[in-house]
Parts: C-alpha cells; sequence; structure tokens
C-alpha cells in the first residue's frame, strides 16, 4: 500500500488509486480521472469533514495543526471509519494500491496522518 499526491505520476506496481479526497478534481471530466493519476475510485469517507478540512487549510501554528489533527482522529475513530482503515490494513498484506489526496505538502495534509493511522491498524506501507 502507499501514500500518495493525487495527480502525480504513478509508480510501478502501485495498483488501483483511492481518492480519500472529500471532492473530485475540479475541471476534470469524470472520465478522466484514472488517465490523469487522480484515482481509480473515490472514497470520501476517509477525507476529513468540510468543517474540520477547514482547520487544516487554515492552520499555520503547530498548535493549530495539533487541533486540526485531533479532530481528524477523532472523526476517524468513528466505527465506519475506523471498519473501514482495518479493512485497508488488512488489505494491504494481500494487495497493491494506494490512497491519497491533492495537497502538494504531506506533512500539512490529512494524508499524514491517514498514513500514521493505517500503520497503528497494522498496514504494511511502500517507502514514499
Amino acid at each position: 500500500m502507499r501514500v500518495v499526491r493525487l495527480g502525480s505520476p504513478r509508480m510501478e506496481g502501485e495498483g488501483i488509486r483511492i481518492g480519500t479526497v472529500r471532492r473530485p478534481p475540479r475541471g476534470v471530466p469524470r472520465a478522466e480521472f484514472a488517465s490523469r493519476n487522480y484515482y481509480d475510485v473515490w472514497f470520501p469517507n476517509l477525507a476529513p469533514s468540510p468543517e474540520t478540512m477547514k482547520l487544516g487549510q487554515e492552520a499555520a501554528t503547530p498548535a493549530q495543526w495539533a487541533a486540526f489533527a485531533k479532530r481528524y482522529r477523532a472523526e476517524m475513530a468513528a466505527p465506519e471509519n475506523s471498519h473501514t482503515l482495518e479493512l485497508l490494513a488488512a488489505l494491504s498484506h494481500q494487495s497493491h494500491f494506494s490512497v491519497g489526496c491533492y495537497c502538494e505538502d504531506e506533512a500539512h495534509c490529512h494524508r499524514s496522518l491517514l498514513r500514521e493511522l493505517l500503520l497503528e491498524k497494522g498496514a504494511r506501507l511502500s517507502p514514499p
């Protein structure tokens, strides 16, 4: 399993891309999402809620980022999200796939937290 930036070139053996984003890419026809390396399957369930996403986008200090991270982790602790993370972690031991977001800087993106959550659930991740 890999955690990737959506829209970036695919790596060899990456497998299916799952878009863990709240919204599809702007200005891109749906039929071209996969061919333009965004995602093969859209799965917004693992994206932050709109309110939480706004906190993350506006986070300018470590304390603000920590508040975003705490809120996102709380959302991912909900049973349906926790079960999804466990499923992806289990699948990572037998399948090649990736999850991702559009943000340029992973350190200031929910995918950095998603990476941590998946590792905590026992996922096998390829190096970035």
